[in-house]
Order: structure tokens, then C-alpha cells, then sequence
């Protein structure tokens, strides 16, 4: 079909532009699961992940499934009946947090802020006097907001810091060693520059020891994952479920791109390409949503003018420029824009690109 060759800029929320060499991986020979060649693959992309979670972790590995993938694993493999989960809300993916929490047993306390504000840690770390978790979202994609995760982590006690990075990492400063992460997902599909499909995770021992060891989900449990990527009997593989092989080959091929540019790079082009197109955006006379100082440089969120069709903009772009922006979240779905500037796309072409067609798109609908 025709419509499987259109090209899109793709400067939505994500999925976003694939880094080329993780596109051309996708066309290497496909391996079985289970065969050496693989085992070296997904030990490579095992390797890789430490390194953009800045973790020592063992368990850190690629989910076979997406970034909400991850977040079910996290939760279903820590918190059960009567556990206590604090869950800090400023977004829609906080939200989703709460619910999947629930879903698991848990008696949510949830810690509302207002969207378009970053998480304020000494609310959410005194919320309960002796929670088994804590849930932060760091970077929220559906307000553009980046929360101080390493203030929570101070601030966690003897609770698990449960973490959301799925638009932080791969582009922007994560440290979970040094932070306190104690879990965390993410996906492939933004700053890491690679198709949607996985969802990198890592869990420390520490918080491995304290799982559910009998989860609701065989398929996310990570006692039985760990096994399958060699973290436990001393690295034997045991087989757990077929593998998507040809996207972890991508994911590895991603990862060694951004590796070889140099993490301080990556995240030094995502914050001048998030800083032009806010800069820009401004200078049209448009307000950002976000609050000030907590702007994430991936994903700008920005109002939509009094008067302005924010669908008609978003239709005129795809149709016109072949680009495609993020429509805004929950409440905000009809008068806010998000805009992505995220792996090969977070350059200053892409922010001239996106300044330009959006200053047509607004004069001419």
C-alpha cells in the first residue's frame, strides 16, 4: 500500500524518527531466541541499558512489550494486596500509575499536584508514614513537566522508589544508582530514537528481594525474566517466552548510537533543540504550558491560541507538511500542542522545520 511508504516527521509525543542504524537492523537476519548469536544481542542491549539508566543493576533488560508494559511489571511485581503505594500525580501517566497500582492490590495514596507543576518530593515522601512504594513520573508526557527525582530519592526511606522514565531516557540526565531508583521502565520509542515495541527496565537487587514472589502475571514476572536473561543460576538461560528478536536487534543498534555519540552529548542536543523550540514558540507570541525552570526538552508543550482550531493546525500539518504534533491530554486535549524533539529529530533543522510549518498552519486555518 501507498500509504506504508509516506514519510512523517514525526514531532508528536512518540512515537518519534527512528535513529537510522536502529531502522537498518530491522532488516538483519532473524535469529532464533534462544540462539548463541541472540544471547550475545540481548547481552549487548542488557549492557547498553545499564549504561543510559546509569545503573550496576543486574536485572536491567529489555521488556518484551511497551513502555506501559514496563509499567505493569513494576507494579505487579511489588506491590500486592494491603501494600501501601504513594503515587505522585501531576499528569496522565501518574494517573495510570494509581490505576495500575489498584489493579494490583494496593491501597493507593495518591499525591495530586497541578498539571503543568512538577512533583513536589516532601509532599509525596510524607504522605504515608511507611509505604512499600513510591511512584514518580520523571519526565510527564502529557504536560512536558521534568520532576527532581534525586530530591525524592533522598527522601524515600526505606520505601521503593518506583520510577517512570519513558521521555527521559536515552536524551536526558538519569542516574538510578545515584538518584535512588529502585525500579524503573521506560520505552524505546522516544529520545532512545527506536520503534515502539520495548520497554527498558531495571530493578535492583534490593527491591528484587522484596518482590511479589508469586505476581499476578506470569508473563511479567520478573523472577522468571531474570532467568531467561541469564541474571539468575549463574547466567544458564531458561527459556520464558519467544522473544522479539528482530526489535531487540534495533534496540542494540539504537543504544550503540547514542553510546558512541556520548551520553552528556545526547542530552546537551536534546536541551539546545528544546531550548530553540520554546525559545521560538515564544517569539511567535505563544504560551508554554509547562511551569518555568521544569520544561522538559524533549517535549515542549505549548496553549493554543484563543481562536485557534487545534485540530484543523493538526490536520493542516500532517497534510501539508507530512508532520505530525500531539494533540494535548485529558482536560487539556482541545488547548494544548505537544511537541517532540526527540532523538535524531532534537537538531536545529527540526526546530526551524516545526517553527515554520506551524506558523503556516495557525495563518492559514
Amino acid at each position: 500500500m501507498s500509504t506504508a511508504l509516506t514519510f512523517r516527521h514525526l514531532f508528536g509525543p512518540g512515537p518519534t524518527n527512528c535513529y537510522p542504524e536502529a531502522i537498518a537492523a530491522l532488516g538483519h537476519p532473524i535469529l532464533g531466541h534462544l540462539d548463541p548469536l541472540f544471547i550475545d544481542v540481548m547481552d549487548a542491549t542488557c549492557n547498553g541499558l545499564r549504561l543510559v539508566w546509569g545503573t550496576g543493576n543486574e536485572r536491567t533488560l529489555p521488556l518484551s512489550g511497551t513502555g506501559s508494559a514496563g509499567m505493569e511489571a513494576a507494579f505487579v511485581n511489588t506491590v500486592g494486596a494491603g501494600d501501601v503505594a504513594v503515587v505522585a500525580v501531576n499528569g496522565l501517566f501518574g494517573e495510570r500509575m494509581c490505576e495500575v497500582a489498584r489493579r494490583a492490590g494496593a491501597e493507593v495514596v495518591r499525591v495530586d499536584h497541578e498539571w503543568g507543576q512538577p512533583i513536589d518530593p516532601e509532599r509525596v515522601a510524607s504522605a504515608h508514614p511507611n509505604p512499600k512504594v513510591i511512584a514518580a513520573v520523571h519526565a510527564e508526557t502529557s504536560t512536558g513537566v521534568l520532576s527532581d527525582i534525586a530530591a525524592l530519592g533522598q527522601l524515600k526511606g526505606d520505601a521503593l522508589l518506583l520510577v517512570d522514565a519513558v521521555t527521559s531516557i536515552g536524551g536526558l540526565e538519569l542516574l538510578a544508582d545515584e538518584w535512588g531508583i529502585d525500579v524503573g521502565y521506560a520505552g524505546t520509542q522516544k529520545c532512545l530514537g527506536v520503534a515502539p515495541g520495548l520497554a527498558p527496565f531495571t530493578i535492583s537487587d534490593a527491591a528484587f528481594e522484596r518482590r511479589i514472589k508469586d505476581p499476578q502475571s506470569w508473563y511479567l514476572d520478573l523472577g522468571l525474566l531474570g532467568g531467561y536473561v541469564g541474571a539468575a543460576g549463574g547466567g544458564k538461560r531458561t527459556y520464558h517466552h519467544t522473544a522479539p528478536v528482530a526489535m531487540v536487534a534495533s534496540l542494540a543498534a539504537g543504544l550503540d548510537r547514542v553510546l558512541a555519540e556520548g551520553l552528556d552529548a545526547v542530552a546537551a542536543r536534546h536541551a539546545a533543540s528544546g531550548l530553540a523550540l520554546q525559545g521560538g514558540l515564544q517569539e511567535m507570541g505563544l504560551e508554554l504550558f509547562a511551569a518555568e525552570g521544569s520544561r522538559l526538552p524533549s517535549l515542549t508543550t505549548v496553549r493554543v491560541p484563543d481562536g485557534v482550531d487545534s485540530a484543523a493546525v493538526r490536520a493542516y500539518l500532517l497534510e501539508n507538511f507530512s508532520l505530525e504534533i500531539g494533540a494535548g491530554a485529558g482536560e487539556f486535549a482541545s488547548t494544548v500542542w505537544r511537541i517532540g524533539m526527540m532523538g535524531p529529530n532534537a537538531n536545529p533543522a527540526s526546530v526551524m522545520l516545526v517553527l515554520g510549518a506551524l506558523r503556516e498552519a495557525i495563518a492559514r486555518t
